[in-house]
């Protein structure tokens, strides 16, 4: 018997909000983690990428502090070294995986110094895919300006 929408999202608020611990922002976009890594001396590429966020995932003892990691959507089909998954990593770990859904924010027309965030033209389909690929939840950024 399938699950209702209401009972998969009350599993998934169970299972995050759990006492003593947090959920891990790991969504990065290409150019933040770009930024991140030139800090260190270091040169961003996919496969630098796909290790550090293993690495974070695979670190022994981590469901002790996290109980929900969000992904940025390329990292949704990355594999592990293992050949697991990432989102399926979390899982064993009993970590909730989510995705950031939004596209990034640009100027807002005629509104001088204000901006809006893109990403809900395809949203539903991308939420569909999402889910296939082991998301329960999602993120989406809003920024609110304020003078």
């Amino acid at each position: 018997m399938n699950r209702s929408t209401k009972d998969e999202l009350q599993a998934t608020i169970i299972d995050m909000v759990v006492p003593c611990k947090g959920i891990l922002a790991a969504d990065e976009s290409t150019p933040t983690i770009a930024k991140r890594f030139a800090a260190i001396g270091a040169t961003s590429t996919i496969e630098l990428q796909h290790a550090y966020r293993s690495l974070l995932f695979t670190t022994p003892g981590i469901e002790k502090f996290i109980s929900g990691v969000i992904l940025f959507e390329d990292t949704l089909g990355q594999i592990s070294d293992d050949g697991i998954p990432l989102p399926e990593v979390l899982v064993r770990k009993c970590i909730v995986p989510g995705v950031k859904v939004d596209k990034g924010k640009i100027p807002l027309a005629n509104a001088f110094g204000d901006e809006i965030t893109q990403g809900l033209d395809g949203l539903a389909e991308r939420l569909r895919i999402y889910k296939i690929q082991g998301a329960r939840f999602a993120k989406w950024r809003e920024v609110y300006s304020i003078s």
